[in-house]
């Protein structure tokens, strides 16, 4: 049954049954034994009891909750995370406590007391830990949630995307993406970051996210599907991060992290492949070179201000890492060796004030900066184009710095929350952010004063060359963002009703400008020209006498562009029965993209996204649940794409004679102008395009369809076991074509002249924006500048169907920490493919989101139907930790997984090759040697395998103290990650000379040692 009709199937039948109860469309997360639900940056505690009065208290900060009992059930949502005693309270005395209630972000915590004849028996019975659900039956989507305690006690890399590598369904991003990963088959751009209920995803590309101290994370949640109506704006993968708090104990701690060079195992040597090419089997980069020492130290402290009310938590980490390395042989020398000292520091402030038991305001602020110098220098090798003509000076590094730059990214994000429990049964919260991240670029000894100046005359010496570099990027860069949100939750007896509003404004402002003043000078001469002759291509500059000039050249491209995001969603939580729980809902979503004027050029609003989900506690005892989720998922497009292809773009020139050149800067003296004034051969006079010509008319946002069946169980005391299907269906995405052909035929044929049908086809080889696959409407200029509306079919575009499917089996066993051990293991069987990655194109490496080369004309896509970049068919993760005695404990990750799908890409030599329409865009295409190469034809690169091992020493004799060592991939195991893909050189069908060469590999062996100190 086609995904999309299931979806909308399923979405009329809850909308008739909502109708029967009166309840409106509502839309949610599931869950069963009582009517409850969490928000993204909390947890809640749920359960049945026979009557009375439930109190929930926290046991580090004293907050307490009364909950009457209605129905058998109880319900307490939108619970700070942490640990809770439970207790019910029946005619005024405590009859039964759960100690050591745990809350989980996003997650409920089921408790359930004995009901009916044993409720007798409860008297003044406490037992810790009894009683609560060891699966969480309110949630149907797909979680791992990782403790700051188990984060501590694995070894992992200290970065988010570290963290999320161990979530089944998700796999390393290109490494021309660092950074990134990919979630269940999507592109790494689509995924979507949130950090104490506030979205922190990088606003100009989608591409990663802020972070914060590595130490600060109480709580980290990775969904990677089946996620409700509370989440959007993404068809990846959602990681949610919840910090830590302070408590009534004060508490605080120092930690120092040594990543030595000296226990670095060499990485692999990259050398030219045998493709009888000149510099065959020589070295092409020389990464056993490559040196890396790096340093972490960090603080941190937290306790009450008030004794039950008020608290802080304050933290600060920073990395500093010392790089220096050997570029490719192919570079020119100069900058052919390089050193990077990059410097992490970040820092947070999380202040909660519990103003009573029933509204609780938090504040959190937080900095991340990354500071970067960069310097490069010469160094010559022993073999290749750069041969050393003294052998003995191989690999060695010049002294002189011969460029580089100063790089400074990042900034502050400050969040504040409140949240009411206004009545029993009816709950408010709201979240407000804001953040703005600034981007410097300083390259190395850059004079601002200096004006860079071009002599190109041939007829007299050329002055001396000015000024080091001619573009530059925009030197006020910077990413910006503020938004909000509120939620609302009601129980209404056998239903948890939500409603919730959210609001997100992301701005950025990009670009690239001419160094110096923001022009440059161009010395020309010619020796055809006579003096008043009219100088081609200057729009009428009369040639001077001499015949030589010079022209003020002005570029700048970018701007400051805006994407304004608003969603509104209604869920219902529906306790069927006591086992089954119907997750009910719908959001709808709206996207406006600006250009640098501030004029919308892309809007989709009323995108209607339904969700439909479903557990069944099958005992009754939450030890064993069977769930699905059905959804559709909504994705922006990021900043970048106005960038490309919104932005105005200012190309002038203006003409002068001159007298003289001053020696010392190279500048004009006595100007005298020739022309009319500036002059754009392209029209390029900084105005942005038409906005209404950008994209067609009808575009549809990126959107995909989901579905996820799963279960599971509770197979001993010890051992958790589950399983999930997830089947993903792309249904649209949003790229560039840049093929007018169809345009031309389809004027032609419905009474457009030869003029107007020409004037179509070059505005869209000019690129647009639409979605590929579809039908598509287009608003273009005509021969007399006059905007048409040109509907154009996809059998007129010409372009194949659109298709990205992903289908994956998890399978996991869990042994939950007893004191002694925890482990957990996860195989996934997955099938990523289609002719789309999504928004990226990670054949080739290309970072332009929602603008690749796939789509640019229809011969691209020929044969492009195969398994898709990030299709890994199967992969294996395990953790865990051995707790051998109070003073030592062991821990181990193990990945395994199988390798890439490797392409042949060369030049076109399918049907239309040769035609003079047909665009020629080198080897992009799924040809090779003249043949079709369809999608993955070389098949896999090799499986992947890591092993990291950790000891940590706690002594007896000092509290509070851990010393630990974790060694990552101790097998050094090093294995290519992507290879060169294009396989061809000229259209004559040459095999490139580094056809298939590795562009990375996995990280060798890296030791870490870290000495932390704890007291309270």
């Amino acid at each position: 049954m086609n995904l999309t009709r299931a979806l909308f199937t399923a979405s009329s039948y809850f909308s008739r049954g909502l109708k029967r109860t009166a309840l409106g469309l509502a839309l949610g997360a599931c869950f069963v034994g009582a009517v409850q639900a969490a928000s993204n940056a909390a947890g809640s505690i749920f359960g049945t009891a026979e009557s009375g009065t439930v109190i929930i208290e926290n046991t580090e900060t004293g907050l307490t909750r009364e909950i009457q009992v209605e129905d058998g059930r109880f319900n307490a949502p939108s619970l700070p995370i942490g640990t809770y005693n439970v207790t019910l309270m029946q005619d005024g005395e405590a009859v039964a406590t759960r100690e050591g209630v745990f809350v989980r972000v996003g997650s409920g915590s089921s408790v359930s007391f004995a009901t009916g004849d044993d409720a007798t028996e409860l008297a003044a019975i406490t037992v810790t830990g009894a009683g609560v659900a060891p699966i969480d039956v309110s949630t149907t989507d797909t979680r791992v949630v990782f403790t700051a305690e188990q984060l501590r006690k694995i070894p992992v890399g200290r970065s988010i995307v570290d963290v999320a590598l161990l979530t089944p369904g998700v796999v390393e991003g290109d490494s021309r993406y660092p950074g990134t990963a990919s979630f269940g088959g999507s592109a790494a751009s689509e995924n979507a970051f949130y950090i104490n209920g506030y979205a922190v995803t990088n606003p100009l590309t989608n591409l990663g996210s802020t972070s914060l101290p590595f130490n600060a994370i109480a709580q980290y949640q990775a969904i990677t599907g089946g996620y409700g109506a509370e989440f959007g704006r993404a068809t990846g993968g959602v990681v949610n991060i919840v910090t830590k708090s302070g408590t009534n104990d004060f508490e605080a701690g120092a930690l120092l992290i040594f990543e030595p060079e000296s226990l670095r195992a060499e990485q692999e040597n990259r050398y030219v492949p045998m493709n009888g090419g000149q510099y065959d089997g020589l070295l092409y980069q020389n990464l056993a070179l490559r040196e890396e020492d790096s340093m972490t130290y960090g603080l941190y402290a937290s306790g009450p201000i008030v004794q039950d009310k008020a608290f802080f938590y304050v933290g600060m980490e920073v990395r500093n890492t010392d790089i220096s390395g050997v570029g490719s042989m192919t570079a020119a020398p100069i900058g052919n060796a390089y050193t990077l000292d990059v410097e992490v520091p970040r820092w947070i402030v999380k202040l909660d004030w519990n103003i009573t038991n029933n509204h609780l305001l938090d504040f959190t602020a937080i900095s991340d900066v990354t500071k970067d110098t960069e310097r490069y220098y010469e160094m010559c090798y022993l073999e290749g184009p750069q041969a050393c003509t003294d052998p003995s000076n191989a690999f060695v590094r010049g002294n002189d710095v011969n460029g580089g730059y100063y790089y400074e990214d990042g900034g502050e994000t400050y969040i504040a929350k409140y949240t009411g429990y206004l009545t029993n049964n009816l709950t408010l919260s709201a979240v407000y952010g804001t953040q703005k991240q600034e981007h410097i670029a300083i390259p190395y000894q850059y004079d601002p004063s200096v004006v860079y100046v071009i002599d190109d005359r041939q007829n007299v010496p050329a002055t001396a060359g000015h000024g080091l570099y001619l573009n530059l990027p925009f030197p006020d860069a910077y990413d910006e963002t503020e938004g909000y949100r509120f939620d609302v939750e009601y129980r209404l007896n056998d239903h948890n009703l939500r409603f919730g509003y959210d609001v997100m404004n992301l701005e950025s402002r990009a670009g690239t400008q001419i160094s110096g003043p923001g022009y440059a000078w161009i010395y020309e001469d010619s020796a055809t020209l006579n003096p008043g002759d009219v100088i081609p291509a200057t729009g009428g500059a009369i040639a001077p006498d001499p015949v030589q000039w010079v022209s003020r050249y002005i570029y700048a491209n970018g701007g400051t562009f805006a994407v304004e995001q608003t969603a509104l969603y209604l869920e219902d939580h529906w306790q069927v029965t006591p086992n089954w729980l119907v997750r009910l809902g719908i959001r709808n979503e709206g996207f406006q993209n600006f250009n640098a004027d501030d004029v919308v050029y892309v809007e989709q609003d009323n995108q209607w996204a339904p969700r439909l989900g479903a557990t069944w506690d099958v005992y009754g005892d939450s030890t064993f649940k069977v769930f699905a989720q059905l959804g559709r998922y909504h994705l922006a497009m990021p900043n970048n794409v106005a960038r490309r292809g919104a932005a105005g773009s200012l190309y002038t020139q203006e003409y002068f004679a001159f007298e003289s050149i001053d020696p010392n800067t190279g500048i004009p003296q006595g100007l005298t102008p020739i022309g009319d004034g500036p002059f754009s051969q392209n029209n390029e006079y900084g105005q942005a395009p038409n906005p209404i010509t950008v994209a067609a008319s009808d575009l549809e946002s990126h959107y995909q369809d989901e579905l996820v069946i799963g279960f599971e169980k509770v197979l001993t005391d010890e051992l958790n076991f589950g399983a999930r299907w997830v089947y993903r269906d792309l249904q649209s995405a949003i790229d560039d074509m840049c093929d007018g052909r169809g345009a031309y035929d389809w004027a032609l044929d419905n009474g457009y002249s030869v003029a107007d049908a020409t004037a179509f086809k070059d505005a869209l080889d000019g690129c647009r924006l639409f979605n590929p696959g579809s039908d598509n409407t287009f608003q273009l200029e005509d021969a007399s500048g006059v905007v048409q509306t040109i509907p154009l079919s996809a059998e007129d575009l010409g372009y194949p169907e659109l298709k990205r499917t992903y289908s994956g089996i998890d399978i996991f066993l869990e042994h939950p920490f007893d004191g002694t051990f925890y482990y957990k293991v996860d195989y996934t069987w997955s099938r990523s493919y289609g002719n789309a990655e999504g928004q990226l194109q990670s054949d080739i490496g290309q970072g332009d989101v929602s603008q690749t080369i796939d789509w640019d004309h229809p011969e691209i896509g020929e044969y492009g139907n195969g398994y898709l970049p990030n299709d890994r068919r199967h992969y294996i993760k395990a953790f865990g930790y051995w707790q051998l005695n109070p003073e030592w404990r062991l821990s181990g990750t193990a990945i395994a997984h199988s390798g890439r799908p490797e392409n042949c890409l060369g030049y076109y030599n399918g049907p239309t090759a040769g035609l003079p329409d047909t665009p020629n865009y080198g080897p992009y295409y799924h040809y090779c040697n003249g043949e079709p190469s369809p999608r993955g034809s070389l098949g896999r690169l090799p499986w992947t395998y890591r092993l990291d091992v950790g000891a940590a020493y706690m002594p007896a004799a000092v509290e509070g103290l851990t010393l630990s060592v974790d060694v990552f991939n101790i097998l050094d195991i090093q294995e290519v990650q992507n290879v060169q893909e294009i396989r061809e050189l000229g259209s004559s069908g040459n095999t490139y000379q580094y056809a298939g060469m590795p562009i990375s590999f996995s990280d060798p062996r890296q030791v870490r040692f870290t000495i932390r100190y704890d007291f309270d």
